[in-house]
């Protein structure tokens, strides 16, 4: 089977790095789109930052600096009551003997999905379990919103637009995150009743990255849709640079090839562990009701 389960049951923290956190990185949805990630080892995050603006004002020459006193606060992630994200996967020793395709890459993509999907769902949508799992970008409090939406239009987009804009975002990290539909619905617009011609056309000059107003769409099915008779959804325009993400810095590989001996089989288990919370909740944008 896996070079790296022939000499030790536990995988290096290269191995790691390989086989789980870097490919974990581009498969999530959430981590790809650019959180600032802080690596720990195990124990709780504490992220300060400024309650309020301070006042500086213009002095001439020796004139009295007026001193302020300056409230400060700060974001706490991964404390000690959030769980780890873990699986386990069994296969025979016959499969790891006779398998025609490298094994190792297949038990890699399954496992990196598999977690990459959950911890999505969390960051996504989670409602936090009691401060259990982590809190999704969907739940966070005090973001900005445009509610109602109803038929997603782009007035409803320039409108979030606009929000993002007044909560002092980083242009460059901008970024909005919709379900399929959504997108689809938005591609869909025409110029005028009867035309043919979208509003959104792709520039065949640029790369392949779906855009709008400027900004990279992530399009992900991770957002939920609510309701039965009329089913809604919801969107997101965030600057994701103002969002802190902590990473335990040892997620474990490890080789179970004795505890499932009575099968003949081996298994590898992972274990890791996240957390996530805003740094600056007005730059983020929900878009609430969109009917899908």
């Amino acid at each position: 089977m896996a070079v790296s389960t022939a000499n030790a049951a536990e995988l290096t923290a290269e191995q790691v790095q390989s086989i789980l956190v870097q490919p974990l990185e581009h498969a999530s949805v959430f981590l790809a789109a650019g959180p600032r990630i802080f690596d720990t080892d195990g124990s709780p995050v504490r992220v300060p930052k400024l309650g309020g603006a301070t006042s500086p004002d213009w002095k001439g020459e020796n004139e009295l600096i007026t001193d302020a006193d300056v409230s400060f606060d700060e974001i706490t992630l991964l404390p000690s009551t959030i769980k780890s994200v873990k699986t386990l996967t069994r296969f025979s020793n016959e499969l790891a003997r006779q398998s025609v395709v490298s094994l190792e890459a297949a038990i890699k993509d399954r496992l990196v999905r598999d977690v990459a999907t959950k911890l999505d769902n969390a960051f996504i949508a989670g409602t936090g379990d009691a401060g259990t799992t982590p809190l999704g970008i969907l739940n966070y409090v005090g973001t900005q919103e445009v509610a109602s939406v109803g038929t997603v239009t782009l007035d409803a987009l320039i409108d979030a637009w606009g929000k993002a804009l007044a909560g002092g975002v980083n242009m460059a990290s901008l970024k909005w995150m919709l379900r399929p539909e959504t997108f689809v619905a938005l591609r869909k617009i025409k110029q005028t009743t009867g035309s043919n011609q979208y509003v959104l056309t792709p520039d065949p000059t640029v790369d392949g990255v779906f855009r709008l107003f400027g900004s990279p769409v992530i399009i992900t099915n991770r957002i939920p849709v609510v309701g039965t008779t009329t089913k809604t959804t919801q969107a997101v325009l965030a600057d994701f640079s103002q969002i802190a993400v902590a990473r335990d810095q040892a997620p474990t590989v490890k080789i179970l090839d004795q505890t499932f001996g009575d099968y003949d089989q081996q298994a590898i288990r992972v274990t890791a562990r996240y957390d996530a919370a805003p740094l600056n909740v007005e730059s983020i944008v929900k878009l609430t009701g969109i009917t899908v």
